[in-house]
């Protein structure tokens, strides 16, 4: 049946190759631009077997060193999802509270059971209705606002009933927005962020991918994480493990005298238009009704040289005392629903940086989020500290 191809009735010519060439390379331009166009990586990316063949991770995705923690870190936004607990169907009786956050509400240095949405749901709080707190964190460990609203975004496809965001001011940097490969890979995603909440980011900014991200040359990465974090499931799910906790080097205590922040030195003053509170608002807009409240995290208040000039390696005191007039003074004109914690921990609660938490302060910052959200659903006020 081979025989045209071994034996021709004419001698193959350079022509008769060029013609070969041109016609492949213009059919996988097609199929690549087809592709592009119908983009199924959505579709593919959202076939799982997570929360059916093996069980639901209970946090996002992330890491590098997948021969031991049997995850790997992936853009692939509905893929990670996928493999999420929360996945699986809303129970009746459950009322479902989504963190938001950086990587302290994810849990880093933390084993998966001891995270402050499994620990939050652990405490097993009921609400005057009979419905059961249940929490699911969809932080990720970066720090930029547009990173969480991003996942938010995708999040609210799993009817929450409540949103709480955990932020702290490197989250609000102008400067860390777009800077994170999560959404320099997620240009479709984040640009239709930016129309439809009016946003003060740059649709065009050359950070961004191209068009050829929706391809299939554009895909074979997220293709083969696809893949990769399905075979990983049979691992996670026999183990528990999805984050090695290794040694580390405790948070700094002691600093120099340099007082600047990000591009602002002392005694300059920063306005609400530096930090990025339009993506705490359009977060408002998208949950809609469902009340979201926001957390300033807790922080390491250093005690060391230097320490009246820096609270911890991340801040200056002059640049979060600021922060934190600006915050309240935006949430109460806008009527958020504001809790600011930023003290709330005694020094021996952090771990290697000014927000990762131990085990137990992070068991206790979980109790104070599940006393703040029972007594606001249950009486309409969210405590002492907050607004």
């Amino acid at each position: 049946m081979w025989n045209w191809l071994i034996n021709p009735k004419e001698p193959y010519t350079w022509v008769f190759f060029l013609r070969v060439v041109i016609k492949a390379t213009l059919l996988f331009l097609l199929f690549n631009l087809l592709f592009a166009w119908l983009r199924p990586m959505d579709f593919i990316s959202r076939l799982s077997l997570y929360n059916t063949v093996v069980v639901g991770r209970e946090r996002l995705p992330y890491g590098e060193n997948s021969a031991e923690a049997y995850t790997l870190t992936t853009d692939n936004i509905p893929a990670m999802f996928a493999t999420h607990e929360i996945n699986r169907a809303k129970a009746p009786d459950e009322y479902r509270v989504l963190l938001v956050g950086d990587s302290a509400t994810w849990g880093f240095l933390l084993p998966a059971h001891q995270t402050l949405a499994q620990q939050l749901t652990d405490k097993n709080y009921l609400l005057a209705d009979g419905r059961r707190v249940v929490a699911y964190t969809i932080a990720h460990p970066v720090m930029s606002l547009t990173k969480d609203l991003l996942l938010l975004d995708e999040a609210m496809r799993y009817q929450p009933d409540m949103v709480i965001w955990l932020v702290t001011l490197q989250s609000f940097s102008q400067n860390r927005q777009i800077g994170a490969p999560i959404i320099q890979n997620n240009p479709t995603r984040v640009r239709q962020l930016i129309t439809d909440y009016e946003l003060s980011l740059n649709p065009n900014d050359e950070r961004f991918k191209s068009i050829i991200s929706n391809m299939i040359i554009g895909n074979q990465r997220n293709l083969a994480d696809w893949l990769r974090i399905q075979l990983y499931g049979f691992m996670w799910g026999a183990t528990g493990i999805d984050h090695v906790v290794n040694e580390y080097t405790l948070r700094r205590n002691d600093f120099d005298d340099d007082v600047s922040w990000e591009n602002f030195d002392a005694p300059q003053t920063i306005s609400p238009d530096d930090l990025a509170f339009d993506v705490i608002r359009a977060g408002h807009q998208m949950v809609g009704g469902i009340p979201l409240i926001v957390v300033n995290e807790p922080m390491f208040i250093a005690d060391g040289v230097n320490s009246d000039l820096h609270y911890n390696n991340f801040y200056p005191r002059w640049v979060y005392d600021e922060y934190r007039g600006l915050f309240t003074q935006v949430a109460r004109t806008n009527d958020w629903r504001y809790c600011d914690l930023w003290d709330a921990m005694p020094r021996d609660s952090f771990t290697d940086s000014p927000v990762h938490m131990t085990p137990d302060a992070t068991g206790e910052l979980s109790r104070i989020l599940g006393e703040m959200l029972t007594d606001y659903l249950d009486f309409g006020y969210l405590g002492r500290e907050c607004d």
